[in-house]
Order: structure tokens, then C-alpha cells, then sequence
């Protein structure tokens, strides 16, 4: 029986993976802050571990006698310094990954990731691989996946006070987006075969470009209102509704530093989009099926 452990094992791709490992006979590990949000997970035969994925001690407890890992570096929108918040959970992860002598590995990672300055949010997610990348003898696949359909849920509250979605991305700019479960679907593929060799990238670029005019216009008609429309905000808007949502100031400037990147278009040129790696989750089955139920609050 192969062990798996599944560090963020609560959130958007390591729940359903966690899940999908446990319903194939496996042994499964969840690393979470909060054990109550992984009760589902514990009732369907996980080990669930809580604590803090800065703690050496703690995760090399976690890490003893694992096959096999999935990274997933959380999201911290209170840190005072993002990306340096998110190289020490990656060191922290990876040293007890050394320790432990883990040999498989695979990593959410992100588009752009490839880059070394100027992608702000992405800029830790490029250090993560850099990290994993210079452990020898050891199977690392990164996951370079693209924007998160479930993002947009954060536009109800907009739609609902003001009747329009609204973003500092250009409306008319396309880029590609996911859905969890498919970046999750992804992983479980890996894992479960653990036959990738040394270091390797593999992109998760959702069933195709989007650009948030199009969205809005899919998300109008999924739940009646087929007029919603996509405005752009300026950076001092966007600023202003971060910190009012709890952001620092440095989480919201590398949040703001990536929309750049998607409205200079420069995004769909960190990847080439292929059959193999284009997911099957469209716009539309998202829009009728998680927007939906969101915004109708069930």
C-alpha cells in the first residue's frame, strides 16, 4: 500500500484528491491548519494532521515512512512579505522531504512560473521549483497550472451589491483558467502511476482562453441576468477593496503585479496549449454548476 501525504489536504485540488486516493485503497495523510474542515476526510480513513507547514519538527512527523507528496504552498493575504512567506513553507517542506527521504513529489506550481522577477504572486511558486529542483536523486513533477475558475466566485458580492463583475484584468484580454477538480484529477494521475523520472513541468490550462467579457456573459446567463456585464478597475480601487477584504499592502501589489501581466497579454505565452494538456472542465459546466449553486447560496 502506497502512503500519500497531501499538505493543504482541505483546500480547492487537495480535498478531491485526497479523496480520490482513499476511494482507490490508499494511504492517505492530510496536512490542514484546522482539523474540523477535514472531518469529511478523517470519516473516509485519512490521518489528519494540523499545524503549522513552517514547523520542521511537525511535518517531519507527518513526512515518516511517505512514498509520495503533494505541495501545495498556502495562501497567506496577511503576510507582510508574500513571496518570502511562501519560500519559507517551501523550504520548511522541503527539507523535511530530504529528511525523510521521500522520492516522489508533485507540486502545484503555476504558469509563469518559469520566470525569475516581475510575476508577483507566481514569483514564491518559481522558488518552490528551484527548491525541489536541486534535491538530487528525487522524481519532482511541477504542476504548472493556470488561473483558478473558482477565483471568480469572489464576484458574487459584487454582482449582488452592484449588479456588474468587476477586476483590474482587461475585459478583453484572454487568458487560460482551470477548475480544481481538474488540476486535482491531474494530480491524482501522477501520483497514482508515480512513474515520472527526475524533474519535469506539466501544464493544466482548462478547456480553453477566456477573457472576463466572455465570462460575464456565460455567468448572466447561468443565473438569469443575461445582461451582467465586466468592468476594469484602477489600482487604487483594487487596492482599496484588498485591504478592506484584510490583505497587506505587499499581498495586494503581487496580486496586482500578475493582472498586469494578464492585461500586457503576455500571459498565453508562458504556455502552448495541446490536446494533452488542455483539462475538460468548460466555462460553461462551471458557470451552471459551482457558480450557480454559489451564487444562489447553496
Amino acid at each position: 500500500m502506497v502512503t500519500y501525504v497531501i499538505t493543504g489536504g482541505t483546500g480547492k485540488t487537495g480535498k478531491t484528491l485526497a479523496l480520490q486516493l482513499l476511494q482507490n485503497g490508499n494511504k492517505v495523510r492530510v496536512v490542514c491548519r484546522d482539523a474540523a474542515r477535514a472531518a469529511e476526510l478523517k470519516q473516509k480513513g485519512a490521518e489528519v494532521f494540523a499545524g503549522d507547514n513552517l514547523d520542521e519538527k511537525f511535518l517531519n512527523n507527518v513526512f515518516m515512512g511517505a512514498d509520495a507528496v503533494y505541495v501545495v504552498l498556502p495562501i497567506d493575504m496577511q503576510a507582510v512579505d508574500y513571496t518570502a512567506t511562501q519560500v519559507a513553507h517551501a523550504t520548511a517542506i522541503k527539507n523535511a522531504v530530504v529528511n525523510q527521504g521521500i522520492k516522489f513529489v508533485v507540486t502545484l506550481s503555476s504558469v509563469g512560473a518559469h520566470l525569475d522577477k516581475g510575476t508577483g504572486v507566481i514569483l514564491g511558486l518559481h522558488k518552490l521549483e528551484e527548491l525541489f529542483n536541486e534535491i538530487p536523486n528525487i522524481n519532482v513533477r511541477h504542476l504548472r497550472a493556470t488561473y483558478f475558475m473558482e477565483n471568480t466566485l469572489t464576484q458574487i458580492q459584487a454582482i449582488k451589491n452592484k449588479g456588474v463583475m468587476a477586476g483590474p484584468e482587461n475585459g478583453h484580454q484572454k487568458f487560460a483558467l482551470v477548475a480544481a477538480k481538474d488540476i486535482s484529477q491531474v494530480a491524482y494521475n501522477n501520483l497514482h502511476a508515480l512513474d515520472f523520472k527526475g524533474k519535469s513541468v506539466q501544464y493544466v490550462l482548462g478547456e480553453r482562453d477566456l477573457s472576463y467579457n466572455e465570462i460575464a456573459e456565460v455567468y448572466g446567463r447561468a443565473i438569469g441576468n443575461p445582461n451582467l456585464k465586466y468592468y476594469q478597475v484602477g489600482k487604487d480601487d483594487f487596492f482599496s477593496t484588498m485591504t478592506q477584504m484584510g490583505a497587506s499592502r505587499n499581498a495586494a501589489s503581487k496580486f496586482y503585479e500578475f493582472t498586469q501581466l494578464i492585461n500586457q497579454g503576455k500571459v498565453p505565452g508562458f504556455y502552448s496549449r495541446t490536446k494533452e494538456n488542455s483539462t475538460p472542465t468548460s466555462i460553461e459546466e462551471f458557470a451552471n454548476s459551482v457558480f450557480k449553486s454559489a451564487f444562489e447560496g447553496q
